[in-house]
């Protein structure tokens, strides 16, 4: 397998892993776990599972890891402390769909960030590659109604999930423009070091305002889903994949998570696969290859 191959099965599994994400994150609201709170869980199990492979490591990388902390503390607050907490925390306002749609955008703030920072240039199939991925949103979103685009009202959740688009778009160009001398655990583990340090404060938040979680069966098997799948998994494939093909290719690959949920959602909650679905399955599959596309290919 090519290492450009390679990079889009990464990414694809990542992406997969994500959208479950979602879902599991709206059960977590239905059995009434605090959101912030269950991030406070998720990513100290990481830290504890990752430590014993990761520790040795970091020792031996301390003078490359002492170069590159200011950049490493930054994209664990910006995802680990920030991104995670507010998808959590918007799924109690918001539906899964919706979340996930709010975070089309990526691609395209990916694309002004890596201009801006002078890291990639934007070609014509990128561009032509975009557009035809927010046709394809544009008709899952609006049940193949155009009006229904042009009414849309974001709600509190929908708001808080822009912050995402932001955050993760600067973590990708950040991970394309920064090149590490260690592992992609090891990169996770360190930027979880520092996203735990910001995240206490936000369980303690919670508990003063009288949010309690039940350790019961349902909390810890959405633990177990959080932790080892869109946390370790999904972390590891899609900063190999980005390492690889770069931001701007690999953000498309985000607006897959429409397409992963409303697959699961099927399997899950029974819903129907309408034509509309079909359509933007398809506008979103086309944009996504063709913004892997070069000029010279």
């Amino acid at each position: 397998m090519s290492k450009k191959n390679l990079a889009y099965v990464l990414l694809l599994l990542a992406v997969l892993f994500w959208s479950g994400n979602f879902i599991v994150g709206k059960f977590a609201t239905l059995f009434n776990i605090p959101p912030l709170t269950l991030n406070v869980f998720r990513w100290m199990s990481v830290w504890l599972i990752l430590m014993p492979f990761t520790y040795k490591e970091i020792y031996n990388n301390l003078p490359n890891i002492k170069k590159k902390w200011l950049v490493i503390s930054f994209m664990g607050v910006i995802t680990i402390s920030t991104f995670n907490s507010v998808v959590y925390f918007a799924l109690n306002y918001t539906q899964v769909i919706n979340a996930v749609l709010v975070l089309a955008a990526i691609p395209a703030a990916t694309i002004v960030l890596s201009s801006l920072m002078n890291i990639e240039k934007t070609n014509i199939f990128q561009l032509l590659g975009l557009l035809l991925s927010i046709i394809g949103i544009g008709s899952i979103i609006s049940n193949g109604d155009i009006q229904r685009i042009f009414s849309l009202s974001f709600n509190k959740g929908d708001l808080w999930m822009l912050v995402c688009v932001i955050t993760w778009a600067l973590y990708s160009t950040l991970l394309k423009k920064n090149k590490f001398q260690f592992s992609q655990f090891t990169l996770i583990q360190l930027m979880v070091s520092v996203g735990i340090l910001f995240l206490i404060p936000q369980f303690f938040y919670e508990k003063s305002i009288g949010l309690e979680v039940n350790f019961n069966k349902a909390f810890f098997l959405i633990l177990f889903y959080v932790v080892v799948f869109p946390a370790i998994a999904a972390y590891y494939c899609w900063q190999k994949g980005v390492e690889i093909i770069g931001p701007n290719r690999a953000s498309m690959f985000i607006q897959l998570m429409p397409l992963f949920s409303a697959i699961m959602a099927i399997v899950i909650f029974n819903e129907k696969f309408e034509l509309y679905h079909f359509f933007g399955a398809s506008f979103i599959v086309l944009g996504i290859y063709l913004s892997n596309r070069k000029i010279n290919d």
